[in-house]
């Protein structure tokens, strides 16, 4: 959705991804799901993912956003088709949180921010900033044009607002 700005306004849901320009801002919510944002600030393009579990038990004919594995792999789908090299990005994870308390005694929060962290490595990829883990949920708030980030965890009254800066070569 464009706004009076000429801004596009992207709402992801579980298992969205969503990468684009200058012109982008991307929102979500995040509970025991975690966001991988990635922010090229050359290029002023960037992508934010949402899933909601580490992998998949069966694996099927298309990818899936909702798998942290197939998320990252999408996102660096897009990331070469830009013509840019995921190394160049600045790349920060959010969420995780516990949202089922003891009543479940897996913590997937914890489980999908390993597997975001571990997918990275993996791909040679550095974290350069996370929020995750903890209890409740997190807004999140990604701004393409300037790469600034606004989180906000209403359950420990504590907003965070960081403007990242270029990785150095």
């Amino acid at each position: 959705m464009h706004n009076s700005d000429g801004v596009i306004e992207v709402l992801l849901q579980p298992g969205d991804l969503y990468f684009g320009d200058r012109r982008t801002r991307i929102r979500t919510l995040l509970g025991s799901c975690v966001s991988l944002v990635l922010w090229h600030r050359g290029e002023r393009i960037g992508g934010m993912c949402h899933y909601m579990l580490p992998s998949r038990r069966h694996p099927g004919s298309r990818l899936d956003g909702r798998y942290a594995d197939e998320a990252l792999h999408l996102l660096l789908e897009k990331i070469r088709a830009s013509g840019s090299q995921p190394q160049d990005y600045r790349i920060s994870l959010f969420g995780g949180g516990n949202m089922f308390g003891e009543l479940c005694q897996r913590n997937i929060g914890q489980s999908n921010v390993r597997a975001g962290l571990e997918l990275l490595a993996a791909h040679g990829l550095k974290c350069h900033e996370r929020h995750a883990g903890g209890d409740g949920y997190r807004n999140l708030i990604f701004d393409v044009w300037s790469g600034h980030i606004a989180l906000r965890c209403p359950t420990s009254q504590q907003i965070a607002t960081r403007r990242y800066e270029a990785p150095t070569p």
